[in-house]
Order: structure tokens, then sequence, then C-alpha cells
């Protein structure tokens, strides 16, 4: 499919058109109130929290975005400290298979890189094979996989 003519650039408030509706479509079990709450306080820390919105360079109408962290503890599969981390990337579904989520990827990398980052991580749901797809196609190498346990500690278990 052929690639779209896109402007990319960094969320610089929670009124960002399309930052919040995306959200809302990637988390969904989230209130807005917390969506609302934490876009905030990514804004306010721009050296550990980056976002970026793509959007139709013909009329401007926003088509994706991405969010990034710096995390200093570990992560799973990486060799160094810190790692900058792809929290989320949700593409519009009309204009999926277009590049933009690789184009949402250059400016992570920019941002990683400026920050001291060597490597890029991500993670997906074990049985998100759309997103372990689109990982592969952005050069990403898998490295493990988990499947996460719990006990709870109310002495229903014994």
């Amino acid at each position: 499919m052929a690639e779209l003519s896109l402007s990319i650039h960094p969320c610089r408030s929670v009124d960002e058109p399309g930052w919040l509706a995306f959200r809302e479509a990637l988390w969904d079990d989230c209130p807005r109130d917390e969506h609302l709450e934490e876009m905030a306080s990514f804004l306010a820390d721009p050296a550990r929290f980056a976002q970026f919105m793509a959007c139709r360079s013909d009329d401007g109408r926003p088509v994706g975005f991405v969010e990034a962290s710096l995390r200093v503890d570990y992560v799973n599969g990486t060799d160094s400290s810190p790692v900058t981390f792809i929290e989320g990337v949700y593409v519009d579904p009309a204009h999926r298979r277009h590049g933009v989520a690789r184009a949402l990827l250059a400016p992570v990398r920019a941002w990683a890189l400026a920050q001291g980052c060597t490597e890029l991580a991500s993670d997906a749901a074990i049985d998100n094979h759309a997103s372990h797809a689109l990982h592969r196609a952005m050069a990403f190498e898998e490295t493990e996989r988990v499947v996460f346990f719990r006990l709870p500690l109310d002495g229903a278990a014994d």
C-alpha cells in the first residue's frame, strides 16, 4: 500500500487534536479523567516522556500517535540503561498499512538518542499478533515471552 504524506509533531497540550481519542481507543478500559491526568503528567516531564502525533499533510487530520518513556529500571530483553520504551502506538484503522507507525518511530528514535539511549524497547500482549507483526516490520527483535501470575494473599489459597 502507498505511504501517506504525513506531518509528525510532538504533543504539546492535553487538547492536542486526536491524542485523547486515540488513547481511549488503545486503552479503552481507562477512564477519561485518568487519561487526561496521565497526559498532563507526561507533558510536565519532557525529559522522561515523549509523545508524537501523525497527521495527514493534505488536511491535517490526526491519524496516529506514539508515546515513549525513559525507563531506568530493568527492561526485559535489554542490555543497557536507560532504555526508551514505547508505551503505546495507535494508528487509526482506516490509515493502517500506510507507513504511519514507521513514520512515528523516527522522532522516538531521535528522542531516545538525545536521552543517551542505545536501545529502544516495547512489548505486546502474547495474543496480539498484529502488534507482533508491526514490531517485526519495524526491525524489532523478539527477546522473550512471559506469562504473569498472581496469588491473592487474602487467606483463600493454602
